[in-house]
């Protein structure tokens, strides 16, 4: 990085000083997101698609921000999602003002052009409010070019893309700072900025009212009712944020972020903006749970595509436009407080045999509404002989580590072949159930401890809460004795304070080690329903949801004795689960195990 641009770098941190992670809002429309900070600072988006280069990056230490907020300092924030949509209101309170400004990316989205839309109000008083908008494309490194006025529409070029924003007549840009502007409005009063950009060119009409209602008509039709679950508004929430961070192409990302930190200083910061096959089945299977809604169809068509594709060369992740994900490589940038940046993920390279039995599980469920596509019949018939080519080979396992005999890859494949078998019928079910018995024997054989419990893995006897994951689903059956002594361990050696880590580090207490894994506490809450302790399964459901931030978010990781999140945001696995817990701990719970 040069002198110049270290300099202005160093200056967007000024302007945007990093959060705790707890403070963020994300905006999506399933093509790309954008992170708001507390103050209601738009400093994380990646344009055009998620994987893109981001051309606001002030979150990781990059350059690039875009900022609407009062020009009184003296206030305090605030602020909401509406109900079913990843529509985020900002609120501030001033000394004798009431100001709200109201964000979302524009929907229908496309893949080649985003819209974000701010709506500033004041609600009472009168306020004024001062406009920065900084693009910074390849992640800070570059500049804006050509920047005109012409009537209300400037337009500018940030790299490949082409800007367009309407709203902001009476700014001025300013080559080191970007566009900076002023408003003053009184109690009722709105003003509208509409932000694009984009890599074709065609061109559109920027009309702030009808952007609006198409966005709200789309969230209103995305995203389903869900009253009468257990926690009916997160579950509406966690479905929004799940439809929000899913593609048209059917990809979901496992979160909007990339260099987020799991753990400060300890190089553990992974870019999360491509789609894991396991986390796009978790998603599916939680939303068929529920019913077979749109997103039901996305995480079917996807997860079918990439199967046919690879076969038993299945990436456990993918871009959502079903592309590599590239090599993982640094950014010369601070990084947000104790990460290090980094996009691309080497996990992409991996094989993870679970996940072909969660893409099995899957397409059970999708059978079992009637929603299996010819094409993800075919995919069934691919992943059993994967399975049957593959499962006794070692494999990375869900947490993506050294290649071992994980108890629960086999498990999950187990828990698959069984739900196919159940709900197909022909060869592939019947082979598939014989698949099944083999790979249970064989991994109770080598798994299963004398006293009944499941070790983590052929040669470590330790708890493991990836375990949790087939129990839950119903492997082994309900009854089977290892169930209960297993799930009764992993409580006793792996939970704090209610929640729920993921095995143990040798040598380094629970907490110092990472914080508590907020999908294995939703996990357990289903695999204590599944036993048939409903009581235990809220009391986890309740306490692994209240580890949530202000905006209603989870991230992957919960500090339990800090009570901070950690890691990147929002966590799509995370936030499915919460979805299912919500459907299946309430009595009406529509699809059996």
């Amino acid at each position: 990085m040069d002198e110049g641009t270290k300099k202005k770098t160093e200056a967007g941190d000024a302007i945007c000083p990093p959060w705790a992670l707890r403070g963020y809002a994300v905006l999506a429309d399933g093509e790309r997101g954008a992170v708001v900070d507390p103050q209601g600072r738009i400093v994380w988006l990646c344009a055009p698609r998620w994987h893109s280069d981001a051309v606001f990056s002030a979150l990781i230490g990059g350059g690039g921000h875009f900022t609407v907020e009062p020009e009184d300092d003296w206030h305090v924030w605030g602020g909401y999602y509406e109900d079913g949509s990843l529509i985020r209101v900002s609120r501030w309170v001033t000394a004798d003002s009431v100001i709200e400004c109201r964000d979302a990316l524009a929907m229908p989205a496309s893949t080649d052009r985003l819209v974000l839309l701010r709506r500033m109000r004041v609600e009472s008083g009168e306020a004024r409010l001062r406009l920065a908008l900084d693009p910074r494309p390849g992640f800070g490194s570059g500049r804006v070019s050509d920047p005109r006025l012409e009537g209300d529409l400037w337009t500018a070029r940030v790299g490949g893309l082409r800007l367009r924003l309407v709203g902001a007549r009476g700014a001025a840009w300013n080559p080191e700072s970007g566009l900076r502007g002023r408003f003053h409005l009184r109690k009722g009063e709105e003003h509208d900025i509409v932000l694009e950009l984009s890599a074709g060119g065609e061109e559109h009409r920027l009309v702030p009212r009808q952007l609006w209602q198409r966005t709200e008509e789309t969230w209103q039709r995305a995203v389903p009712d869900c009253s009468g679950l257990a926690a009916p508004r997160d579950a509406r929430h966690a479905y929004a944020v799940l439809r929000g961070l899913t593609s048209s192409s059917g990809g979901m990302v496992a979160a909007a972020t990339t260099s987020l930190p799991e753990r400060a200083n300890t190089g553990r910061s992974y870019d999360y903006r491509f789609a894991w096959v396991r986390d796009q089945c978790y998603a599916g299977l939680a939303v068929a749970t529920h019913g077979p809604h749109e997103l039901l169809d996305t995480a079917v068509g996807f997860t079918a595509e990439r199967i046919l594709s690879d076969g038993e060369g299945l990436h456990p992740a993918y871009a959502v436009d079903g592309g590599q994900v590239p090599d993982q490589h640094q950014l010369p940038l601070r990084g947000y407080p104790g990460g290090s940046d980094r996009i691309g993920n080497k996990a992409a390279r991996q094989f993870q045999l679970d996940a072909f039995g969660e893409a099995l599980q899957l397409f059970a469920a999708a059978a079992h509404h009637d929603r299996l596509t010819p094409e993800a019949a075919r995919a069934v018939d691919v992943a059993v002989e994967a399975v049957d080519r593959n499962w006794t080979r070692p494999d990375a396992g869900l947490w993506e580590l050294s290649d071992r005999w994980w108890t629960q890859s086999r498990l999950s494949v187990v828990s698959g072949l069984r739900h196919v078998a159940r709900t197909l019928s022909g060869r592939t079910a019947q082979r598939g159930a014989e698949l099944a018995d083999a790979i249970f024997a064989e991994t109770r054989r080598r798994c299963l401890r004398p006293d009944g419990r499941w070790r983590r893995a052929a040669d470590d006897d330790g708890p493991e809460a990836a375990l949790l994951t087939p129990l839950a689903r119903g492997c082994p059956p309900a009854d089977d004795p290892s169930n209960a002594n297993t799930r009764r361990f992993i409580e006793e050696q792996l939970a704090e304070d209610g929640y729920l880590y993921r095995f143990i580090h040798p040598g380094i207490p629970l907490g110092e080690a990472e914080g508590a894994f907020l999908l294995c506490g939703f996990t357990m809450a289903l695999a204590a329903d599944h036993l048939g302790d409903r009581t235990r399964a809220l009391r986890w459901f309740e306490r692994t949801r209240a580890a949530c931030g202000p905006s209603g978010l989870f991230a992957e990781e919960y500090d339990v004795r800090q009570r901070q999140l950690r890691g990147n945001l929002p966590q799509a696995f995370v936030h499915a689960l919460l979805l299912e817990c919500a459907v299946r701990l309430n009595d009406a719970s529509t699809l059996p195990l």
